[in-house]
């Protein structure tokens, strides 16, 4: 059990190691796709900045709380296409009967699909977020531990939220344009406070789109920890990587190869 454990630490290390091979191969273009994601979340920043000239608290969140769950969102989400960058393109590949060269591999097939593929944009959001900490945040070790863990509940909200969307490829036949939808809504009610939001709208910010648990985190997790958030939070987050991993190998069962030919190391 060991033995596997580590096989597949250094499988999953091996396949992030070539993806960013890979990427460096082009370094310019590698350079301004990734400096222009920065720039592009900055232009978003430099709003808040100049909103925060004229109001200084927004239902109880500073700046300072602001900045810091624009880090969280970018960071996690970052994390997530960079880490396991085919979560967001698992409908086109099942549509287009392209797991046939997964399935043929001893290696977990979810897994396997989700690291073979790095998205070199979403490099510039983990930079912003890094940039954007130490500019913000708490740089203590504790905060620093506290800004691991946001990221890391983020990082499985985002990823498992878009896999479940992602797999109903396997039942629709063509369900790019639901999951980008869906992402889309995650990704830009996780941008702003839940201190606007009340009755149903925060409601299904805390249920149907999970956005609230990655927006509440400077509140409820980096200001201070306040620990019914925070195991409702990691909760969620267990929830859906169980669930989405469950559904995708539920929906695999359905699955039907597109009589591809390939070779992967």
């Amino acid at each position: 059990m060991i033995n596997k454990c580590v096989g597949l630490i250094s499988f999953v290390w091996s396949c992030w190691k070539l993806n960013l091979a890979g990427a460096m191969e082009f370094r310019m273009s590698f350079l301004l796709t990734a400096g222009m994601m920065v720039v592009n979340n900055t232009v978003w920043i430099l709003f808040w900045g100049i909103y925060f000239e004229r109001f200084q608290v927004v239902n109880g969140w500073s700046l300072q709380d602001v900045m810091m769950m624009w880090a969280v969102s970018a960071g996690g989400f970052g994390l997530s296409a960079v880490l396991f960058g085919n979560a967001y393109r698992l409908a086109s590949l099942i549509a287009a009967g392209q797991l046939d060269i997964f399935l043929s591999q001893p290696k977990p097939v979810l897994l396997h699909i989700l690291i073979s593929r790095m998205s070199v944009a979403a490099i510039g959001d983990i930079l912003f977020a890094v940039i954007l900490y130490g500019l913000f945040g708490d740089c203590s070790a504790i905060g620093l531990l506290k800004f691991a863990l946001a990221l890391l509940i983020a990082m499985l909200i985002f990823m498992f939220f878009v896999i479940i969307f992602q797999s109903l490829a396997f039942f629709l036949g063509n369900a790019e344009g639901l999951s980008q939808q869906m992402f889309n809504g995650l990704l830009a009610f996780s941008t702003y406070p839940t201190g606007i939001f009340t009755g149903w709208g925060k409601l299904l910010l805390f249920t149907v789109i999970p956005a609230g648990f990655i927006s509440y985190m400077p509140i409820g997790l980096l200001r201070a920890v306040e620990p019914l958030f925070l195991a409702q939070a990691a909760g969620v987050a267990v929830l859906l990587s169980l669930g989405g991993t469950a559904f995708f190998y539920y929906g695999l069962r359905r699955y039907s190869s597109g009589n591809m030919m390939g070779v992967r190391n």
